[in-house]
């Protein structure tokens, strides 16, 4: 963490005194640190905190006493992050582990030497700053994972609308060979049953499908090969010929794992029987 963001963040200091309030400013200035703000008031520390988003509270318990615990959890009701930062100043031992126990994150016994106050002041805020930079990033991944799946998603219905007008059906398949989508009238051309609970179509009714065709076809999604305008046909109980072009890519993840295959196909029977 580079020192002037440590020394550049937000910090407000709590105490009933004065006199105590000036020597923490002067004290904390003098070591670098130029964003300070002070009240004697506790029903302004929210309002301070809110519109200066402090990095670290300073506050001396004494004058709070078991206020102070209440003051704590009203703070983590106002502020996004759930990284309180607070640094607890007490010389009663009690309300020092209670005040670590409701989430302070460091608490020093009065009196105390101002070098290790200092010290402890600034490890909190690079852990603090840390923290923060990391919730900025994580933000920032996460806006930019919801403007990927919006583009995925325009992408997708762009292919699909593309595929409607070239084509009969859509189709994809998992790596067992079984439909998984299909779009158009596939299960009246190709005679496929679907399977409505699983929302999948999963079995190829009807017979009289070209044996080599399907055979060489098949070798092609084995060896995950695309194919393009791969031409079959079948001929059907009334005696007649379909004719059907299908193109299909297979499908892969980022670590390049087979998913299956997706494509399209269309009947040229009528332009094949003229």
């Amino acid at each position: 963490m580079n020192p002037v963001d440590v020394h550049g963040a937000s910090i407000l200091l709590v105490d009933d005194q004065q006199k105590n309030l000036d020597l923490l400013e002067k004290s904390l200035s003098k070591a670098g640190y130029s964003n300070i703000q002070q009240t004697n008031d506790p029903a302004k520390v929210i309002e301070l905190h809110l519109s200066g988003r402090c990095d670290l509270i300073l506050l001396d318990m004494d004058f709070l006493g078991t206020g102070g615990f209440a003051l704590m959890k009203s703070l983590r009701k106002h502020i996004a992050s759930p990284y309180l930062c607070v640094i607890v100043l007490t010389d009663n031992l009690n309300l020092k582990l209670r005040s670590l126990q409701a989430g302070a994150k460091d608490a020093l016994g009065k009196p105390f030497e101002m070098v290790e106050l200092l010290a402890r002041i600034h490890n909190v805020l690079e852990a603090r700053l840390s923290y923060r930079s990391l919730e900025e990033h994580i933000g920032k991944l996460e806006q930019q994972f919801n403007e990927r799946t919006t583009e995925l998603q325009e992408s997708e219905a762009r292919f699909r609308g593309f595929t409607d007008l070239v084509s009969d059906w859509y189709w994809e398949q998992d790596t067992t060979g079984s439909f998984t989508k299909v779009s158009g009238p596939v299960p009246e051309i190709l005679g496929i049953a679907v399977d409505s609970t699983a929302e999948s179509t999963n079995t190829l009714l009807g017979t009289g499908w070209n044996a080599q065709e399907q055979s060489i076809l098949r070798g092609k999604i084995t060896a995950r090969e695309p194919f393009l305008d791969f031409e079959f046909s079948r001929n059907t109980p009334e005696g007649g010929q379909q004719t059907y072009l299908v193109s299909g890519q297979p499908m892969f993840d980022r670590t390049c794992n087979f998913l299956g295959y997706r494509g399209i196909g269309v009947e040229i029977s009528a332009v094949k029987n003229n």
